[in-house]
């Protein structure tokens, strides 16, 4: 096939296997959201690109690199959503969601786009699930929001460490941040040419350097944790505790920062043992909303990587009977009959397209993995009857369709 008609790179169809386990994630996700109480928003793909260079934050990665951006025919500056929360974000106060309830507890769904080098589980276009919730500074939303987290992976069945840190706030982060310069400055020797730049424009970022030698020079660097101020810190060590009272395991990670600039306290990855990556990420980021123009809003979420979690999950069983109808002769307008009575009794039915003979016929619905065949010829619609084949026992019966349990 010529390249024209192949989809572009680190673009992907998710089809059979791997489209089972997606639904399987999706499904799950949702019907703990649902016990959760949260509402579905749907928002669009594509936002002005300065929706997310504002959240994001000039600096990062994702802005720098790796966003879809393109101009419109106004020439309007547009990108492809890189991640979820700005545009959430945008949604609660374009449609001033504040003015209805003190809070908000939302959710999404829906494929976010990024320029970086494919590899497994991570692609240019991938599926993320995410929560956010608004108007809520108090840390026991924290703590919920992490045993959402820690009930979603324990229902798909997926090891994963969960990792907190604390970022500290608008009044304590300045501090913290002169400290870990004057840090970097000094160990900017064993640093990669990444973050020599990055140490003074966004030095937070340095502790989230993958780079070897970038993870070493910073595992004696200056801590969030210890410049913490009062508030931040008595709210941090709530979490801690509430968590502890609900029986979620976690790990103090006092590098993890996140990629992205917009958060503030409490933020976490839960990253997969088997992949050693982050399956579940967020954190709270309070100053958010007003950035935007908002009101002021506390407020805090997280997002599921759908791909990387397929890589985790096992492709779920089938939960129903597979009927597979045989016509035989001049028959096919008692077959759809057949076929319409079965299905509205709430069973799958696969009507057969193929011609050939009985033993073809009956290939093909082992192929399909059909529980039954149902075999309809001109005598049996004399009889107005099927003839019902158990593919697992052998035991075949004439029965009448609608009498089939």
């Amino acid at each position: 096939m010529s390249k024209e008609f192949q989809a572009p790179r680190g673009f992907h169809d998710i089809l059979g296997s791997d489209l089972r386990k997606f639904r399987r994630i999706t499904s799950t996700v949702r019907d703990i959201l649902k016990r959760y109480n949260y509402e579905e928003i749907i928002t669009p793909v594509v936002e002005f690109a300065e929706v997310f260079e504002r959240s994001i934050g000039e600096t990062t990665d994702i802005v720098q690199k790796e966003m879809f951006v393109f101009t419109d025919r106004k020439g309007r500056r547009l990108a492809l959503r890189p991640e979820g929360t700005a545009g959430v974000v945008r949604a609660y106060i374009q449609n001033r969601l504040y003015t209805q309830k003190p809070y908000h507890k939302l959710f999404y769904e829906g494929p976010m786009f990024r320029y970086e080098r494919p590899q497994a589980g991570r692609y240019r276009q991938f599926h993320q699930i995410g929560v956010e919730v608004f108007g809520v500074a108090e840390p026991h939303a924290d703590a919920e929001l992490l045993k959402l987290a820690d009930d979603i992976l324990k229902a798909l069945n997926v090891r994963a460490t969960l990792e907190i840190n604390s970022l500290g706030c608008r009044v304590c982060r300045p501090a913290y941040r002169e400290a870990l310069v004057e840090y970097l400055n000094r160990v900017s020797d064993q640093l990669c040419k990444v973050c020599v730049d990055r140490k003074d424009r966004n030095p937070l970022r340095v502790l989230d350097c993958k780079v070897e030698t970038c993870k070493e020079a910073v595992k004696e660097a200056t801590k969030m944790v210890d410049f913490l101020c009062e508030e931040c810190r008595e709210h941090y060590e709530k979490v801690k505790a509430y968590l502890t009272n609900l029986g979620v395991s976690f790990r103090e990670n006092h590098n993890l920062v996140r990629g992205l600039d917009y958060y503030t306290r409490t933020v976490f990855e839960a990253v997969s043992e088997e992949l050693d990556v982050a399956v579940v990420a967020g954190g709270r980021y309070d100053y958010l909303v007003e950035e935007f123009g908002g009101p002021p809003t506390p407020a805090l979420g997280f997002a599921v990587g759908v791909e990387r979690l397929m890589l985790l999950v096992e492709e779920p069983e089938r939960d129903y009977e597979l009927y597979f109808v045989i016509p035989f002769g001049d028959v096919h307008a008692y077959a759809l009959k057949v076929v319409d009575v079965l299905r509205k009794k709430g069973k799958v039915v696969e009507l057969s397209y193929r011609k050939g003979g009985l033993r073809k016929q009956l290939e093909l619905a082992n192929r399909l993995s059909a529980d039954y065949a149902v075999i309809v010829g001109e005598e049996e619609m004399k009889e107005g009857v099927v003839s019902l084949k158990d593919m697992r026992t052998g035991e075949q019966r004439k029965v009448k369709p609608e009498e089939i349990d």
